[in-house]
């Protein structure tokens, strides 16, 4: 009976996450996977249907129900702690859910939440929750100065773009006497999405065994808003994340770099000042991993000034190329062919 109704729960939640991923062939997909006729799918539909987790639109497309849709804004004052909004405001918006889960939408909130107080200038701040059965998300809207144009100016940096490449490596504050700098880096990890509309600037992270970062060019977005979205039974936790970067001594020692936030446009990776660039402040972690996902080619100064100017300047950073193609990978051992002999290969 116990089999039978862990079968049951794995259907069901294998259709929601049809739904939720606005997938049209919930029947046939269902069908294939679970082996089931076409009226036992229909059977696990009525039942979610019944216990209000899906609705049936008069277009023929089933929906996630609401079951908290929730949005009040804040003013903000020297007072506004984070704490004190979760308590009192967001825990009981976010239900009841498992404590990891509930720990991950906790420790996100209130380090989101004390950016925009400490670092925004903005006003207010508009907090959005909407939960379904199969997961929450929480959007954070401010009027501020716009974090990647406060990141741009009080670092002198190029432009927003190259704001984002900065954030991505974490260990990013403008205040580095009352933050580490830490929280959008871990927070971005631990969710399924995490996403940020600010300035000219799309930024998204998806939850995967690699970094998978989107940046889009868009309409000029006063502020910021920060998304953020999770399974409500994830089984992540957040020690997890924080032991994938982090040493035996709990240090933030690791870190995995976008190498293609890098890029303007169809632009190749060939000069030493790009390298530079990317290079910026990676001196401050143990373990660097250069994530090449959809770079397809670099240049001989650019592969030279990472892997071997800087290595030889720091030998004490583990430096490590991953998701690299084979052009990629043959100019990386062209300029570290005599450390390869050393050391061995490193893919």
């Amino acid at each position: 009976m116990a089999r039978i109704r862990k079968r049951g729960e794995e259907i069901r939640g294998f259709i929601l996450d049809l739904v939720e991923s606005n997938t049209t062939k919930i029947i046939s997909l269902t069908m294939n996977k679970f082996k089931i006729s076409r009226q036992a799918v229909f059977k696990h539909i009525q039942n979610l249907i019944k216990q209000g987790m899906l609705t049936h639109t008069n277009h023929g497309v089933y929906e996630l129900r609401p079951q908290e849709e929730w949005t009040e804004t804040f003013f903000i004052s020297d007072n506004s702690a984070e704490d004190v909004v979760w308590r009192d405001k967001i825990a009981s918006k976010i239900g009841k859910l498992p404590d990891n889960t509930l720990d991950i939408w906790h420790y996100g909130f209130t380090e989101m939440f004390n950016n925009v107080v400490d670092h925004s200038g903005s006003n207010n701040v508009l907090i959005r929750i909407k939960k379904t059965a199969q997961s929450t998300q929480m959007d954070i809207v401010d009027v501020g100065v716009g974090i990647f144009n406060k990141i741009k100016n009080s670092m002198n940096l190029l432009d927003e773009r190259h704001a984002v490449l900065e954030l991505t490596k974490g260990k990013l504050t403008t205040d580095p006497q009352s933050h580490s700098g830490e929280g959008i880096f871990f927070t971005s990890r631990m969710f399924d999405s995490f996403n940020i509309l600010s300035g000219e600037v799309f930024l998204s992270h998806k939850y995967g065994e690699d970094e998978d970062w989107i940046l889009q060019n868009t309409d000029n977005q006063n502020g910021t808003i920060i998304s953020m979205k999770l399974k409500n039974n994830t089984a992540r936790t957040r020690k997890e994340i924080f032991n994938k970067f982090s040493d035996d001594d709990y240090g933030f020692t690791k870190t995995v770099v976008p190498v293609r936030l890098a890029q303007y446009g169809n632009e190749k990776l060939i000069s030493r000042s790009q390298a530079k660039r990317l290079l910026e402040r990676v001196d401050r972690f143990k373990t660097v991993l250069f994530d090449f996902t959809e770079v397809e080619i670099i240049g001989q100064a650019f592969a030279d000034e990472v892997f071997r100017v800087f290595a030889n300047e720091h030998p004490q950073i583990e430096i490590l190329p991953i998701n690299a193609n084979d052009d990629v990978k043959q100019m990386i051992k062209r300029v570290t062919s005599d450390a390869l002999q050393n050391q061995g290969n490193l893919f």
